[in-house]
């Protein structure tokens, strides 16, 4: 590459990094802000006590109208994650009720849920869900931490790469909770819509805000706040969607301490073998 290409191709590179908060402020996307999680970098571990907050929050907040049908209930008491007691697990299995059978009268029929079944939705079919919510389909949660995210775009997703920054699903998670607010005066809200700045696909959604200061109780001390009660969800959605997430990191930590001394060892042999040999 000649002196001059290489001129070329800094100047366009420096002009993207200078051109991409504009195009990003010009409403491409909405501001995502980055949340402190005790998940995130290389040894980030999920906090059991903020996780059983999370489920909490989904169980009186969220569950009316969004399934976690890819989680087995008998997880939530999985030591890397919520870590219930195993009667605790039973208890709330018990809550819920699923569809069993045929029976011998070739039937089907509802039980109590066992900790091996997963949670069961809160509606029979899509179209019953989108009846009781003004035609919009409330989405499963089980992956929504890892399926929605706020993209940064370039060059902030290499800065991401680089620090391993894995987290902008929870974030998007938290921003949505918390970013309702009252239309402005050149704005029309379509029937039945509601204003949130967070919204990746536009500033209108069906969902109403859910939650509110002071609707669930904590026993353990912790703020009852949308602000804290939307970090703790965003958490439990993160495990949800990943629940191997501590696993994963302390593989790949072993992999790459695996990779130094394997390359150190290289590096001797190498010099062992060939120091005395004329090249």
């Amino acid at each position: 590459m000649s002196l001059r290409s290489a001129a070329f191709l800094a100047a366009g590179l420096l002009g993207a990094v200078l051109t991409a908060p504009t195009a990003m402020a010009a409403g491409e996307a909405p501001h995502i802000p980055k949340e402190r999680w005790s998940f995130s970098g290389p040894f980030g571990q999920y906090d059991p006590a903020q996780l059983q907050r999370g489920f909490k929050i989904y169980q009186q907040s969220c569950s009316a109208c969004h399934s976690l049908q890819y989680v087995a209930i008998r997880t939530l008491g999985a030591a890397t994650g919520p870590d219930f007691p195993e009667a605790a697990v039973r208890e709330i299995a018990a809550g819920y009720q699923v569809e069993d059978g045929p029976n011998d009268d070739g039937e089907m029929f509802m039980r109590p849920a066992r900790p091996s079944d997963h949670f069961p939705p809160p509606f029979p079919n899509e179209e019953t869900a989108r009846l009781a919510n003004g035609g919009a389909y409330p989405p499963d949660l089980s992956l929504i931490a890892k399926a929605r995210a706020a993209h940064a775009g370039f060059p902030w997703f290499v800065f991401d790469a680089f620090t391993q920054y894995q987290e902008a699903g929870p974030d998007y998670v938290h921003a949505l909770l918390t970013h309702y607010e009252e239309a402005p005066e050149d704005v029309e809200l379509a029937p039945g819509m509601y204003y949130n700045t967070a919204f990746l696909a536009g500033n209108q959604i069906a969902m109403p805000p859910p939650l509110s200061d002071g609707q669930i109780e904590y026993t353990d001390g912790t703020p009852e706040t949308v602000d804290q009660y939307a970090r703790d969800v965003a958490a439990f959605l993160m495990w949800t969607a990943e629940p191997k997430l501590e696993e994963r990191k302390q593989i790949g930590f072993r992999v790459m301490l695996f990779l130094v001394v394997f390359a150190a060892l290289l590096y001797f042999t190498k010099r062992k073998i060939w120091s005395n040999v004329a090249h």
